[in-house]
C-alpha cells in the first residue's frame, strides 16, 4: 500500500488532539450532526401520540421517508453552497430551515401538514450533516480527521440512547408538540452560535456562482420519492415499477450532473471504482444497501420469531450505533499510513455480519443478534473513521468539498434504494403471508441472503480506494 503519511504521522492521543485543535469548532460540527441524528429517533418515539391526536396512521411510513428525501437532496447541494458562500451562512441557513420545519410540525393540526414540516426538517438536517463533514475536511488537517470523525460518531451513538428518552419524556410529561418546539429552539441557538463562531472558510469557484442546479435537484427529488413510494406498500410489480422509475430519474440526474462543469453536485466519475472518489461512493452506496435490512425489516422479523418486547428490540437495534461509536473511538488514533488496512478490516467485519444475521435471527437469541448488530455498526465505525481521510488524501483538492458532502448523501440514497430492494425480496419470500415461526425464519434467510449481493458489489469500490496509489491531479 502507498504510504501517504507525513513525517509526523504517529499515533495521536486524545489529550493531544484536544490540546492542538480548536475545541469550539469541533463542538459546532458535533452539535450540527446531533440535531439530525437525534431528531429521527425522537420523532419515532412520539409517533404513536401524534397519530392519536391528529390521525393519519396510513401516512406514518412517510415520516421517515420524507425526512430522508429532504436530507438526500439537501446533502447533494451542500458542497456547492459551501463553495459559493463558505461555511458560515449555508450552515446558519440549514439550522434555521430545520427550526422552521420543527415549528411547522409542532403547530400542525393534520398529518399532511406535520409531514410537510418533516421534509423541511430533512432539508435542514441533511444540509447540516453534509456541511459538517465538509467542515471536518476544511478545518482539520489530515492528522486530526479520524479523531474528529470519532467525536462526531460518539454524539451519533449517544443519540441512539438519548433520542428515544427525550421523545418519551415529552410524551409522558408534556406533549409531542413541545418535543418539536424543543428541537426548534436548539436549532435557533445553534444558528446563532454558527453566525458568531463558524469560520467563513470555503473554496470559491467563480463560475459556480452562475446557476443553481434546480432541475438536477428536482430530478434527484423525484428519484428518491419514487423509490421511497415503492417501499410504502410492497407489491412485486408496483414496487418494481416505481423503483425502475426512480432509478431512471437517478440516471438522468447523474448524466446531467456529469455535464455541469463547476456546478457539479457530485465529484467527477461518481461510482467509477477506477477513481478514488468514485470507488468510495460506490463502496458506501452498496454497503448501505446491504446493511439496511436490519433496521428496515429486522424488528418485525425478530418479533415474529422471538417475541421480544419493543424496548428490547429497540436497544438491540441500537447495538449497531453503540458498536459504531465504540469502535470509531478506539481506532481513531491510528496513523494515516494504516488507513487502507483499517478500512478493509472494518468493511469486511460489516459484510461478515450479514451471514451472521442469516443464522442468528432465525436460530439465535438476543445476545447473538446483538453481537451481529455490534459487528455491523462497529465495522462501519472502524471504516468510516478513515474513509474520509483516505479519500481526501487521494482526490484532487478541488474535489474535497464535493466528496465530503456526497458521502452521507450517497449513503442515505443507498438506504432508500436498499429498503425498496429488500422489500421486494421480503414480499416475494412471503413476508405478508407468514403466520408461523418457520415461515418467518424462511423470510429472514431470504432477506439476508439477498443483502449479500450489494455487499459483494461493494468490493470493487473497496479495492479502488485502498489499492496503492497517489493523489489524482
Amino acid at each position: 500500500m502507498t504510504d501517504l503519511s507525513s513525517p509526523q504521522d504517529d499515533i495521536l492521543s486524545w489529550p493531544a488532539f484536544f490540546r492542538e485543535i480548536h475545541v469550539p469548532t469541533l463542538l459546532l460540527v458535533c452539535l450540527s450532526v446531533w440535531l439530525h441524528a437525534a431528531d429521527s429517533l425522537v420523532v419515532a418515539t412520539m409517533l404513536p401520540a401524534i397519530v392519536t391526536e391528529i390521525g393519519g396512521a396510513e401516512l406514518v411510513g412517510w415520516s421517515v421517508a420524507l425526512y430522508e428525501i429532504g436530507s438526500i437532496v439537501a446533502g447533494a447541494a451542500s458542497a456547492l453552497m459551501v463553495m459559493r458562500r463558505g461555511l458560515r451562512w449555508p450552515m446558519v441557513a440549514a439550522a434555521l430551515i430545520f427550526a422552521t420545519g420543527c415549528v411547522m410540525s409542532a403547530l400542525s393540526p393534520t398529518m399532511p401538514l406535520m409531514l410537510t414540516g418533516r421534509i423541511i426538517q430533512g432539508f435542514g438536517g441533511g444540509g447540516l450533516v453534509a456541511m459538517g463533514l465538509v467542515a471536518v475536511s476544511l478545518l482539520f488537517p489530515p492528522r486530526y480527521t479520524a479523531r474528529a470523525i470519532a467525536a462526531v460518531s460518539a454524539l451519533w451513538g449517544l443519540s441512539a440512547f438519548m433520542g428515544p428518552l427525550i421523545g418519551g419524556v415529552f410524551v409522558e410529561f408534556s406533549t409531542w408538540r413541545m418535543g418539536f418546539l424543543f428541537f426548534a429552539v436548539k436549532a435557533v441557538l445553534l444558528a446563532l452560535w454558527l453566525w458568531r463562531a463558524a469560520p467563513e472558510k470555503g473554496q470559491a469557484e467563480a463560475s459556480a456562482t452562475d446557476v443553481f442546479p434546480t432541475a438536477r435537484l428536482a430530478l434527484l427529488f423525484f428519484a428518491v420519492v419514487a423509490i421511497a413510494y415503492a417501499g410504502v406498500r410492497v407489491e412485486l410489480w408496483r414496487t418494481t415499477g416505481f423503483v425502475a422509475l426512480g432509478l431512471l430519474a437517478l440516471a438522468l440526474f447523474l448524466i446531467r450532473d456529469s455535464r455541469a462543469g463547476p456546478t457539479r453536485l457530485l465529484p467527477a466519475a461518481p461510482f467509477d471504482p477506477r477513481h478514488p472518489a468514485g470507488a468510495t461512493l460506490l463502496m458506501m452506496f452498496m454497503i448501505a444497501m446491504s446493511t439496511v435490512a436490519l433496521t428496515a425489516f429486522g424488528p418485525l422479523l425478530i418479533t415474529a420469531i422471538h417475541g421480544f418486547s419493543a424496548l428490547s428490540i429497540g436497544y438491540l437495534i441500537a447495538c449497531s450505533s453503540i458498536g459504531w461509536t465504540i469502535m470509531a473511538i478506539l481506532v481513531s488514533g491510528a496513523p494515516e499510513r494504516q488507513d487502507p488496512y483499517w478500512i478493509t478490516f472494518g468493511l469486511s467485519l460489516a459484510i461478515l455480519s450479514i451471514p451472521g444475521f442469516y443464522f442468528a435471527i432465525p436460530h439465535g437469541n438476543w445476545v447473538t443478534i446483538a453481537t451481529c448488530a455490534f459487528a455491523d455498526g462497529g465495522g462501519l465505525g472502524i471504516a468510516w473513521a478513515f474513509v474520509l481521510r483516505r479519500t481526501n488524501a487521494l482526490v484532487p483538492e478541488s474535489e474535497v468539498q464535493r466528496v465530503s458532502a456526497a458521502l452521507p448523501t450517497v449513503q442515505r440514497l443507498g438506504y432508500a434504494i436498499g429498503a425498496a430492494y429488500i422489500g421486494i425480496v421480503a414480499n416475494a419470500a412471503g413476508f405478508f403471508d407468514m403466520g408461523t415461526v418457520t415461515e418467518a425464519q424462511s423470510v429472514t434467510r431470504a432477506v439476508f441472503l439477498a443483502s449479500l449481493i450489494p455487499a459483494v458489489l461493494a468490493l470493487p469500490g473497496l479495492w479502488g480506494l485502498v489499492r496503492p496509489q497517489t493523489r489524482s491531479t
